[in-house]
């Protein structure tokens, strides 16, 4: 995979999508990120990319010369599964469309900023609008990274483990169950006797068991999907 991502603040990325799961990826030679620095396309001499919006009011909006250029850049080089705009009016980001996008070939990400970016850039170019939740950010630097990070940790070989993923929450519309570890008791706190009992089918059961009532009490939503 190739993810490629559009910024006017491209330092914001760099420790995200440089460490753990994402680094080993790119080393693994798994997927190839590519972040491009907005204000690189700019003609303004002092790389503006941001103007006052023609209907007034407070906030600047982005540009649409130097993303249009961008844009066009990479797409006459590849064909582009998504075109992604950050944005807080965008379709709620979840796990089902972490599945989608990390089974595609090439994505480019489009970070918002300022208020927002000119309208005309979301008619022409953007195939798909994804918001991380009803709140505001600076930018959509952070939203960029946990779209990236969502979807190669689903990529095959980008896990050490590959059917950990397929065990978080939100695969099956369901709430991990709780997990324990070493050593079996602690202050007097003890592991359920189940875990430790061997029998990996009446585990799996607790855990399906445990799984279903942890999202009935926490997010009984999710079963209403």
């Amino acid at each position: 995979m190739r993810i490629d991502i559009l910024t006017v603040v491209p330092e914001l990325l760099e420790s995200p999508l440089n460490h753990s799961i994402i680094q080993r990826a790119k080393d693994n030679g798994i997927v190839e990120i590519y972040i491009h620095n907005i204000r690189d396309y700019s003609e303004d001499k002092h790389k503006k990319v941001d103007d006052y919006a023609f209907s007034g009011g407070a906030g600047m909006v982005m540009r649409l010369e130097p993303i249009v250029k961008v844009i066009e850049s990479l797409t006459a080089e590849r064909t582009y599964d998504e075109i992604i705009f950050t944005t807080p009016d965008g379709d709620q980001y979840d796990q089902r469309t972490a599945n989608t996008l990390s089974i595609q070939e090439n994505i480019m990400i489009l970070c918002g900023h300022y208020k927002g970016i000119d309208q005309r850039i979301r008619d022409h170019f953007i195939t798909k609008e994804i918001s991380i939740g009803d709140f505001v950010l600076t930018g959509g630097e952070l939203a960029a990274a946990i779209i990236a990070d969502s979807v190669v940790r689903l990529i095959p070989g980008g896990m050490g483990d590959e059917t950990s993923a397929l065990t978080d929450s939100f695969q099956d519309d369901l709430l991990s169950p709780p997990l324990y570890t070493r050593p079996a008791e602690f202050r007097g706190w003890k592991v359920p006797e189940i875990l430790l009992s061997g029998d990996h089918k009446k585990i799996e059961k607790w855990q399906e068991e445990q799984a279903y009532e942890r999202t009935k009490r926490l997010r009984p939503d999710l079963l209403d999907e």
